[in-house]
């Protein structure tokens, strides 16, 4: 009864359809945020001319690496782990090695600030709220924010200790403060972790500092990073604090691309398990871009490897919205219904992150099942918008009906089947 159909779709100020797929797609709208994430790739392809110029765009120094995954062919990093992603749609620009286990070094500290933030956000404590420093806060070894024995010290200094100077002691006054011992906190870490997504996170401490069984990986660190964005606006400042004074010493923020402006956050981490590792948030022209490296060499190579796969990532890719919420993208034959067609609209703002100059390679069809059944509910998924381009695996986003149709009745459905109801 029925067949799979086909059609190809040109954007423009009219939508009409073709049996065949096309390519150069023109007259895309602006680009918008999308509400839910989209894999945009799901396998990475080569594209030659791209390809050069991804290596060439960004710095004419690049270093000599192995090869990254990415949409428009590999891409030579010397970080050991690296992951880049859009942040409105989800798509993944770059991977290499992004589901292995590494030490996160004080990356962990994003997942320490995320239940800090939570925990603020609930009123559970206050941004003028003190807690008490203890031994084993003023004992803790490495990064520093110097937090005074004995003493208590506010809250909002302790996280921009914790963010800025990547405090140790500063990580250590929060969990006991909040949980009453550094054990409890890494408990809730640990619980939370999963429920963000985060599937393939360890944590030991609340630092980073290395301990056994305490491990994160790239595409998890990006996941936290997203959250902390999305989930905490209100704090997300404390991330691109350039400096912070306490206790008459003054330390600058650690993220080198903070520092430069060339990205408003996260954090930076260092460990001889892990090597030097950054998590970088920036944003322009409306995209939000996440880059996460780590296993780098030196501070120096980690600050150029993060600036270059960040201007790599803006030079190469764009955001394009396809279609707008309800916008009617094809129509579709009813079987057996009070209509003859229904309307098959985009359910939300369908936003893709593709390469640049995509237009002239890509198509664009629409797949549904043909005819559709009646009865059809609004908002029923009946069918797929199909982006596919050479060597890219099809990108599928689902289409609903823009309207519902009723079943005919009983007498009509008859005289359908007989040949004497309207056409279907």
């Amino acid at each position: 009864m029925t067949a799979s159909c086909v059609k190809a779709v040109e954007l423009g100020t009219n939508v009409r359809t073709r049996r065949s797929l096309f390519g150069g797609v023109a007259g895309i709208a602006a680009c918008a945020s999308f509400a839910g994430p989209l894999k945009a790739f799901a396998r990475p392809h080569r594209h030659a001319g791209h390809a050069a110029k991804a290596a060439a765009a960004p710095a004419a120094d690049a270093p000599v690496g192995t090869p990254a995954n990415t949409p428009i062919g590999p891409f030579d990093t010397v970080a050991r782990w690296a992951y880049v992603v859009d942040y409105d749609t989800g798509a993944v620009l770059l991977d290499k090695a992004s589901d292995e286990r590494m030490a996160p070094s004080s990356l962990t500290k994003m997942m320490t600030a995320y239940i800090v933030f939570g925990m603020l956000a609930t009123g559970r404590i206050r941004l003028e709220q003190s807690l008490p420093v203890s031994e084993k806060a003023w004992r803790t070894q490495g990064s520093k924010m110097f937090v005074p024995l004995g003493q208590s010290v506010l809250v909002s200094d302790l996280i921009q200790g914790m963010l800025i100077q990547s405090g140790n002691d500063a990580c250590i006054v929060l969990a006991e403060g909040i949980a009453g011992s550094e054990e409890r906190f890494v408990a809730m870490m640990n619980e939370e972790a999963p429920k963000l997504g985060m599937i393939n996170s360890h944590f030991v401490n609340v630092t980073g500092l290395p301990a056994d069984g305490h491990y994160m990986t790239a595409r998890d660190v990006a996941t936290i990073a997203s959250h902390l964005i999305r989930d905490f606006p209100q704090y997300y400042h404390y991330f691109g604090e350039l400096e912070f004074t306490y206790n008459h010493i003054r330390q600058g923020n650690r993220n080198v691309l903070v520092d430069k402006g060339l990205a408003d956050g996260l954090k930076t981490g260092h460990t001889d398990a892990g090597g030097f590792g950054l998590c970088a948030s920036s944003q322009r022209n409306g995209n939000r871009v996440i880059v996460v490296i780590n296993g780098t060499s030196s501070s120096n190579e980690r600050a150029h490897e993060g600036e270059r796969l960040m201007s790599w990532a803006f030079a190469n890719f764009e955001n394009a919205t396809l279609f707008r919420r309800g916008q009617v993208v094809d129509s579709a034959p009813v079987w057996m219904g009070e209509h003859r067609q229904v309307s098959l609209v985009a359910g939300a703002d369908i936003v893709m992150t593709l390469p640049v100059g995509w237009q002239q390679r890509s198509h664009i069809g629409v797949d549904y099942a043909s005819p559709v059944i009646a009865p059809v509910t609004k908002g029923q998924v009946c069918g797929a918008l199909v982006i596919s381009a050479p060597n890219m695996a099809d990108i599928r986003v689902p289409l609903e009906a823009g309207e519902s149709v009723a079943k005919l009745g009983l007498v009509a459905r008859a005289m359908t089947r007989l040949g004497h109801g309207p056409a279907q």
